[in-house]
């Protein structure tokens, strides 16, 4: 196993960290490094700022407007945008969406979808949990009842993230019933989200933040050119697409950048008369902390080399990426909270470039941080996965 980087892999992360510290609109850095969500203008600008420079969607085939850069690059690529506190685009399109049309689409449907997410015309989003079908998500009931030339879609989609700033929707959708196996009679389809019949509305989560909606569908028209790969196959389509969201789900270079926030936040704050830094407690667990997130990242260039080597995607186990990722965030956002204390209680500050207001973004980041061990697949379903496909058992 190689772990190491060339001296052309160490010139390009010159390259790429130079550009972000160009061009990254500081408004949009603060809001990230802030723990402040962004507007869907605020993503739409970063979007086009990245599509006029070509980097909007490079892990994409050259064609299609990618950049034709190796796993290697692209691997420095997000780490960098994680050190710079860059956001990265949400994935609904740009990965998750364009992964199925490349791998399933027709012709038809990559030259009407694909340029359009390129350039951030078109903003997607995520339409498979419902109420009674999350991490079971072949228990989901929402409908799609084919009638000519239309499907006819009927139920519910929720824990819809940023579907307020939906153009289009992704859906999991029920068009057989009578299946001996629930992932059986499950189709992929495509809905304009400007059709009629569809209701968004918004669920508001413990940091008092408009994140994630619950979506209704009443007799919604969906055309059936808007159908992804075989009718009643869309179970082959979503084990698809979730690999590709779980690889993402680790973000090392995030938590490392917040590591080094937790350490001066630690290092300011005085506890007995010193540091809280130097106090043995707090110091094991920021520790411990560290090197899980050290291990995570010599995982991660595991992935990497594997995928290097093989030119395959990752198996089932890729999810322990998602299971350690998610808990280190959970661990520095728990960190963060005791360094602090009761300043972490979230206020309105006064001065808005003081510490105090980063403080007042801690409790609501610790509250939005619990759901990481659930979002993609709940970790204990990470592990069943695990022990199933990759162990065996």
């Amino acid at each position: 196993m190689d772990l190491s980087y060339s001296a052309e892999e160490s010139s390009f992360r010159g390259e790429v960290r130079e550009w972000l510290s160009a061009n990254l609109p500081a408004d949009i850095r603060d809001k990230v490094v802030n723990y402040h969500g962004l507007s869907k203008d605020e993503y739409l600008r970063w979007h086009r700022i990245l599509a006029a420079k070509g980097w909007s969607v490079p892990h994409w085939p050259v064609e299609w407007g990618g950049t034709g850069w190796d796993i290697t690059q692209r691997y420095i690529f997000d780490e960098e945008f994680g050190l710079a506190g860059a956001p990265g685009l949400p994935p609904f399109g740009p990965v998750m969406c364009a992964s199925v049309l490349l791998r399933f689409g027709t012709a038809e449907q990559k030259e009407r979808f694909l340029p359009r997410i390129r350039t951030g015309d078109d903003f997607w989003v995520q339409g498979y949990s419902e109420p009674g079908a999350g991490s079971d998500l072949a228990a989901l009931k929402c409908r799609a009842d084919r009638k000519g030339d239309f499907y006819h879609v009927t139920g519910q989609k929720i824990w819809t993230t940023l579907g307020h700033y939906g153009d289009w929707i992704f859906c999991l959708v029920r068009t057989d019933s009578n299946v001996e196996r629930r992932q059986e009679g499950i189709s992929f389809l495509l809905i304009d989200m400007n059709t009629p019949g569809i209701t968004v509305r918004p669920l508001i989560l413990m940091d008092g933040g408009h994140e994630v909606n619950e979506i209704f569908f009443d007799d919604v028209v969906v055309p059936v050119q808007n159908l992804i790969f075989e009718e009643h196959k869309g179970w082959t389509v979503a084990k698809y697409l979730l690999g590709h969201e779980r690889m993402g789900t680790g973000n090392v270079s995030a938590s490392r950048r917040e590591i080094g926030t937790l350490r001066a936040l630690a290092t300011r704050e005085i506890k007995n008369g010193r540091p809280l830094l130097e106090d043995p407690r707090f110091r094991d667990r920021l520790s411990r902390v560290e090197i899980e997130l050290e291990a995570l990242e010599i995982t991660s260039m595991r992935f990497l080399d594997q995928m290097r080597r093989t030119g395959q995607p990752p198996g089932a186990d890729v999810s322990l990426l998602k299971i350690r990722g998610t808990e280190i965030q959970q661990g520095i956002t728990e960190l963060m909270m005791q360094a602090v204390g009761p300043r972490a209680q979230p206020f309105k500050a006064v001065d808005h470039g003081s510490i105090d207001h980063f403080m007042s973004r801690l409790a609501p980041r610790y509250c939005n941080v619990r759901k990481a061990s659930i979002y993609a697949g709940s970790n204990e379903i990470q592990r069943n996965i695990i022990a199933k496909m990759s162990l065996g058992l």
